[in-house]
């Protein structure tokens, strides 16, 4: 360990970790050129759901590479007048069916009320997103030609998918610009210094974009596609941990510039003070996300390989590339605050000291009041609503969920979202009359078939992804157990969903207890203890509870007013916060465990609060602001990950960190390290102050005796 800070900081040896970093990331640049991800996310569910076994059934069919685009027709006042039906039928007679599959659309279906007209425009698939844009353009340029008094909507699978497309189209570097942004105004207002903050700032940034070329060639090389969303949480994740990271490390860097004239030398005892934390922290995130790799959904997997590839990442560039960079400055780079060779010791009088020593006189009664504050924050839980939609997931609605909003008005509440049923050939008569006579269905009628399969297209009377429809599926799913082979299946849009639910339902009952188990046995590794493990464990899943029901009073609110959660928000939120919350006590508890060898554990405990109160302090608002900036993507998802990951870090660092975590150790004194035993028990550090105390106020007898 002395040999490689001595290497990274040296004045010999520093500059060959720049030059290094420099050529590999070049190096990575040219290799990536200008790779791009995916721009919508995918469903990734696993080959053993029933939706899935349908679409893979379907490719049997003759429109197996056919898609379809929904275009609305609504009257603005009134029903359609004959004029504005003609010219309907005659777009979709004439240039509409040039554009379809096969040259032909049907005539368009008019709403009972005649308000709405509904033509369907089969399509060949174009994997291409500029093409697909195209032709969809072109699409709502032709079916709103002409005609006066008439909104058009473009929705259905191919609207969907050119709306998404769009809405993800630049995030990416929108999320960049406005997360550099927040970190730069943070870390000046942080250091208070015109040109410190550039510095870790560079460092990181480079460390994020090598993380999304990392990731995306790691995730390649494994078979896995990483989408818009996953990219916008890695670089979130990145620059956010990175940060942190560099914060404690120039907060250690600083204190020991007090104690050492030689910076290189100062940045060596930095290394050895907070690295120990650093990695232990990244460790902990890494492995935690490394456990989704074992979730049903592909989505899921992707999320965890990529940001823990992230995390390490961000942890080399804050262990190796940015003690280097900050040696090649002297002291000066923090002006105008300065920390001079001998200057006070500014953790003796800092605030968080006073605030510690005022928690160990009472600290039942903090301790209490504190968990009071988190169950009463932790009430929204009783009211939480899951499962998001399609047309409920964007923040402003594209015109595709506009216009399905208008078909589900005017026809059936199902028609949008059909089932789709496949059956043996032989099974297709009693399945249609099994399906017809279930409550929640409206119409079963045949639809395509081969020599051995039938497909059945099953209208419901609920809305999509509603429970009225998931409860239809199922019956749906009971129904065709018992009719002729059994060999049934139910797909569909509602299907799919029902299933996407039940998967991450399984997520999260298997990776939850995983997560805590593996932060557990990391903390234990870390401290030799285990009282203190599971007491950090239990105050951070308290904040994790605490962060859920206050986000769901601000969810319910008019400033958002968001009809549920998420379905892969729990799972995803619960990751990051009991992931990154920890890292705040692990870096007070290291140091705390650092100090009490000499001090005690409860003056310890003081002196780590004390002198990482600050940092931790800014490095949790730092993190905190950074996940907020994930509410300037288009999906209420990552809107919803970013404010409850938010919240839940003001928690852990205001809250837990530096008053429930002090307050628990100040109760178990030395237990708080069971079973293994301080070097100073808590009653000898006791008992050493008092008789220091009463040496400083007795009389010096021999001087008085000469005089």
């Amino acid at each position: 360990m002395s040999a490689l800070t001595r290497f990274l900081t040296s004045a010999k040896t520093s500059w060959i970790i720049l030059v290094v970093t420099a050529a590999a990331a070049a190096g990575l640049f040219a290799l990536a050129g200008s790779e791009d991800s995916e721009t919508s996310p995918s469903v990734g569910l696993p080959s053993s759901a029933e939706s899935v076994k349908v679409d893979e059934l379907l490719e049997e069919f003759s429109s197996a590479e056919a898609t379809s685009a929904l275009v609305v027709f609504a009257a603005e006042d009134g029903a359609l007048d004959a004029d504005a039906l003609a010219l309907i039928d005659e777009k979709a007679f004439g240039e509409l069916a040039d554009l379809s599959r096969n040259g032909a659309v049907p005539p368009a279906q008019i709403s009972e009320d005649g308000t709405v007209a509904l033509v369907i425009v089969p399509l060949e698939p174009e994997p291409d997103v500029a093409e697909q844009s195209a032709r969809a353009q072109e699409i709502r340029d032709i079916s709103a030609a002409e005609l006066d008094g008439v909104r058009v909507y473009l929705t259905g699978a191919e609207g969907f998918e050119v709306d998404i497309a769009a809405v993800f189209d630049g995030a990416d570097f929108t999320l960049l610009l406005t997360t550099v942004i927040v970190v730069a105004v943070l870390l000046l207002i942080t250091y208070r210094s015109p040109w410190l903050w550039i510095v870790p700032l560079v460092v990181i940034g480079l460390a994020d974009a090598l993380a999304g070329i990392v990731a995306r060639q790691v995730a390649s090389a494994v078979g896995i596609q990483l989408d818009a969303s996953i990219t916008g949480i890695l670089s979130v994740l990145v620059f956010g941990a990175g940060t942190n990271y560099a914060l404690l490390l120039i907060a250690r860097y600083r204190d020991e510039l007090r104690l050492h004239e030689d910076r290189r030398e100062a940045m060596q005892r930095a290394l050895r003070g907070a690295g120990p934390a650093i990695i232990a922290s990244g460790s902990t995130v890494a492995l935690a996300l490394l456990t989704l790799l074992l979730a049903e959904i592909a989505g899921n997997r992707a999320l965890g390989l990529a940001c823990a590839v992230g995390i390490l990442v961000a942890m080399f560039f804050a262990l190796f590339v940015l003690p280097a960079a900050l040696v090649l400055f002297g002291r000066g780079l923090f002006w105008p605050y300065i920390p001079r060779f001998n200057s006070p010791d500014a953790i003796s009088r800092s605030v968080w000291g006073k605030l510690g020593r005022g928690v160990s006189k009472r600290p039942v009664l903090v301790a209490s009041v504190g968990f009071v504050v988190l169950g009463a924050m932790a009430s929204g839980l009783l009211f939480v609503q899951t499962g998001l939609s399609q047309n409920d997931r964007f923040l402003q609605k594209p015109e595709a969920v506009q216009g399905q909003e208008v078909l589900a008005d005017a026809f059936s509440a199902g028609t949008t979202s059909p089932a789709i049923v496949v059956v043996p050939l032989d099974d297709a008569d009693a399945a249609i009359a099994a399906l017809g006579d279930l409550d929640g269905v409206d119409s079963a009628t045949m639809g395509e078939t081969t020599d051995e399969l039938a497909r059945i297209d099953v209208t419901l009377d609920a809305s999509a992804e509603t429970e009225a429809a998931f409860a239809a599926v199922e019956r749906m799913r009971d129904a065709l157990d018992v009719v002729g082979s059994g060999e049934g299946l139910v797909g569909g849009l509602d299907s799919q969903a029902l299933d996407v639910a039940d998967a991450q339902a399984r997520d999260q009952a298997l990776l939850i207890p995983l997560i805590l188990a593996l932060v557990f046995v990391v903390l234990v590794l870390l401290l030799r203890a285990f009282v203190a493990p599971l007491l950090l464990l239990i105050a951070v899943v308290a904040s994790f509870f605490s962060a859920i029901g206050l986000s769901w009073w601000l969810f319910q609110s008019p400033l958002f007013g968001f009809p549920a959660i998420d379905t892969n928000v729990l799972l995803f939120s619960f990751l990051f916060l009991v992931a990154l919350g920890v890292d705040y006590s692990i870096f007070l508890v290291t140091r705390a465990k650092e100090e009490a060898t000499h001090l005690g554990t409860t003056q310890g405990m003081i002196r780590a609060l004390a002198a990482t109160g600050a940092v931790i302090t800014s490095a949790g608002i730092l993190l905190a602001a950074v996940f907020a900036v994930l509410g300037v993507l288009p999906l209420i998802t990552l809107t919803q990950i970013g404010i409850i990951v938010c919240i839940g870090v003001l928690i852990d660092t205001l809250l837990v960190r530096t008053v429930i975590v002090p307050a628990l150790a100040f109760i178990t004194k030395d237990t708080f390290w069971w079973p293994r035993r301080p070097p100073l028990s808590d009653a000898e550090a006791t008992r050493q102050g008092a008789d220091a105390l009463s040496a400083e106020q007795k009389p010096d007898v021999v001087s008085v005796g000469v005089g």
